[in-house]
């Protein structure tokens, strides 16, 4: 049996809520995660959208890379 272990070099993730700060919350853990296996921001794109009801959902993309 063999192992291979393979870095990480780029990796997207995705987020949605209802507010500004859940979203925010939510991106920073998952930096804090991704700092463990060497990863860091790269790119932010984010959107607000309104619904028919007048309701607004956040959502937001991060592009992670490795650090060199």
């Amino acid at each position: 049996m063999e192992l291979h272990f393979d870095l990480i070099e780029d990796k997207i993730e995705f987020f949605e809520a209802t507010d500004l700060k859940s979203l925010e919350k939510k991106i920073s853990q998952q930096i804090e995660i991704n700092k463990a296996i060497m990863l860091s921001v790269h790119h932010v794109s984010h959107q607000m959208h309104i619904d028919e009801k007048g309701r607004l959902f956040y959502s937001a993309m991060v592009h992670f890379k490795a650090k060199k």
